[in-house]
């Protein structure tokens, strides 16, 4: 295979790549579609590790919740004896904290599911370029 990118419409006897609705472009032009013409559909996993290394973040910052707000909670019992309040909000406490390290869990188990996308999808790419390479290498006679 020379240098030159492949394109769908030179697969499938279009020639020059021109008038293709392969979708997307390389010349800046959405990625994925919406764009007749001569581009190429290209995938990045960029976006979706990205999205993954925020969704870690997220659930970094998420982490230390549960010592802040114990030592937040250490000052209320001792001016606060025998107040029924005092139950509730021990009660609202581990509340927030059941809901923070749901989130946090979360934030783990949608990260790996970002980066499983970006894996099965540059997966997928080369399947579909793996599957066209045969009929590449017989159109018009020429390897492309």
């Amino acid at each position: 295979m020379s240098g030159a990118r492949l394109r769908l419409s030179d697969l499938a006897g279009g020639g020059t790549g021109g008038g293709s609705a392969a979708g997307g472009s390389a010349g800046g032009g959405p990625v994925g579609g919406g764009s007749v013409g001569g581009g190429e559909l290209r995938h990045s996993g960029g976006a979706w590790l990205r999205a993954a290394g925020g969704a870690e973040g997220m659930g970094a910052h998420l982490g230390p919740v549960r010592a802040e707000l114990t030592t937040a909670h250490e000052g209320l019992a001792a001016g606060t004896a025998g107040l029924r309040a005092l139950a509730e909000l021990g009660v609202v406490q581990e509340s927030w904290v059941r809901r923070f390290e749901s989130a946090r869990h979360e934030c783990g188990a949608l990260a790996g599911s970002l980066r499983a996308v970006a894996r099965a999808q540059g997966e997928t790419n080369e399947s579909v370029r793996s599957s066209f390479s045969p009929v590449a290498r017989r159109t018009h006679g020429v390897e492309r």
